[in-house]
């Protein structure tokens, strides 16, 4: 037997000296060591996922039914929006001057299709002065301010437009038409637009919409309740004999249907770790735990995120808010609350919830805190403000703070998922097994099941472009 020589440093052991007693490195190869279980630092505390009622979905679809919401005649135009996809209301388009008294449905219809949608980022431009109006845009969502050139040069701000308004009307009547102002992009703006080219084109084709455009007129507003529903002819206060009123409660011909979305993986573990390393600790066990976290750490940022049914997006454009001065102001949170009736509660990305409380700071205020489920936690009006890493912070270091009200009793925004399902593991969640490969590795499917549901549009109000570095003296 050859011994390799070992170069001599200064970390070496004195050979010469006597060992005394065992050495550390020798006694754990006969001792028990007390370990812990695998431990994982992606788990945060998913408070969306502990605070959504969960609504039982049998048939993997939920349909949510509501009263026919038209608001025509207050010259706002609304829009139908399915996750990050933005539509006009055909009837809707009678808002417009030019389209009012119109009468074929078809016709509007085939319009609406013709609209495309464009979106501008802060500062854009969506017009000029004095260049010709060739396009007619809706404005979906965001804030585009008119500018003007003044008398000795300045520019000046004549106004903001907002959610519902439009502007490049008359382009579509005549081809001299100019832009009497400049039209900015004040914040992230949704538009749809519509090219004159477009509104001939479709003109040409249809006599009812070529004989109206020669002879528009105005047509009386329909009677609607402050939420844009149609009204419900009543009668009060009347006495003897009167003629009492007829109504019905009409619904939407297409109502919103939500199908259980799904995040999955599979596990792979070799069958010699599971027959071998399975003392003290189950190793399968531990996978599947580990993973079921990483999959609601999934489910709560799809929850948050996904363009079809997330909140950021499902959230109505007239629940959109704006900050006053960009930091997250107490007024802000006020305005964001009052917006709906019983909120449960704000989601705010930790970051934000510092900024927030930095401007409580900054103002001498000091909030109380509630309890929720355990833990303490800030609020504002007693409204629990509970943290989300799942709400995104774009580069510009501004995020969103959301407000939530829950319940399907409550008209509110609810978790929807499966139970009973097969194999099931947690509710809404199975392992199934699928078998051993010829390598000998086990393999498990791990599926969750979920989605959500806003119920009606004040259910969920979102305060947008919260500046949280906003660092002032």
């Amino acid at each position: 037997m050859s011994i390799e020589a070992r170069p001599e440093s200064a970390s070496a052991p004195n050979v010469n000296a006597a060992q005394s007693s065992l050495d550390t490195a020798a006694a754990r190869n006969l001792a028990t060591t007390t370990k812990s279980a695998p431990q994982m630092a992606g788990i945060s505390s998913r408070w969306l996922l502990r605070m959504l009622p969960w609504v039982e979905v049998t048939a993997g679809t939920y349909r949510v039914n509501r009263r026919l919401t038209y608001a025509a005649g207050d010259g706002k135009v609304t829009f139908v929006k399915t996750g990050s996809h933005v539509r006009v209301i055909p009837a809707e388009l009678r808002e417009l001057a030019l389209l009012r008294s119109f009468e074929d449905e078809g016709v509007l219809a085939a319009l609406a299709d013709k609209f495309t949608q464009r979106e501008f980022a802060p500062g854009e431009l969506l017009a000029e002065a004095s260049h010709p109006v060739d396009t007619l845009f809706l404005l979906a969502h965001g804030k585009v301010e008119q500018l003007a050139e003044g008398e000795f040069g300045e520019q000046n701000r004549l106004g903001v437009l907002a959610n519902g308004a439009h502007l490049g009307e008359h382009g579509l009547l005549s081809a001299e038409a100019s832009w009497e102002f400049t039209a900015r992009a004040a914040t992230t703006t949704t538009v749809l637009a519509l090219s004159r080219q477009d509104f001939q084109s479709l003109a040409d084709q249809s006599p009812t919409l070529r004989a109206h455009v020669e002879a528009y007129r105005a047509i009386p507003r329909q009677r609607v309740n402050k939420r844009g529903e149609a009204a419900i002819e009543l009668a009060s206060g009347h006495k003897g004999e009167a003629e009492l009123p007829s109504t019905f409660v009409d619904y939407e011909l297409a109502p919103r249907e939500y199908e259980l979305s799904v995040a999955q993986t599979v596990l792979r573990v070799h069958s010699r770790v599971a027959d071998l390393y399975n003392e003290p600790m189950n190793q399968i066990e531990e996978q599947l735990k580990l993973t079921i976290q990483a999959l609601r750490e999934r489910q709560e940022h799809e929850l948050i995120n996904n363009p079809d049914f997330g909140l950021l997006h499902a959230a109505d454009y007239d629940q959109r808010l704006q900050p006053h001065a960009g930091p997250p102001l107490p007024d802000d949170l006020d305005e964001l609350i009052s917006r709906r009736r019983g909120t449960r509660f704000l989601l705010a990305h930790p970051r934000t919830i510092a900024a927030i409380g930095r401007e409580w700071t900054r103002k001498g205020l000091y909030p109380n805190t509630v309890e929720v489920h355990g833990s303490t936690v800030p609020a504002w009006r007693d409204v629990p403000i509970l943290s989300c890493n799942k709400i995104p912070i774009s580069q510009a270091r501004t995020s969103s703070i959301i407000a939530v009200r829950t319940g399907e009793d409550n008209q509110g925004v609810i978790g929807l998922r499966q139970t009973g399902i097969p194999d099931e593991y947690e509710p809404g969640l199975n392992v199934r097994f699928m078998g051993l490969s010829e390598k000998a590795i086990i393999s498990y499917l791990v599926s969750a099941y979920y989605s959500a549901a806003v119920l009606v549009p004040d259910a969920l109000g979102i305060l947008e472009n919260v500046n949280i570095a906003n660092w002032r003296d």
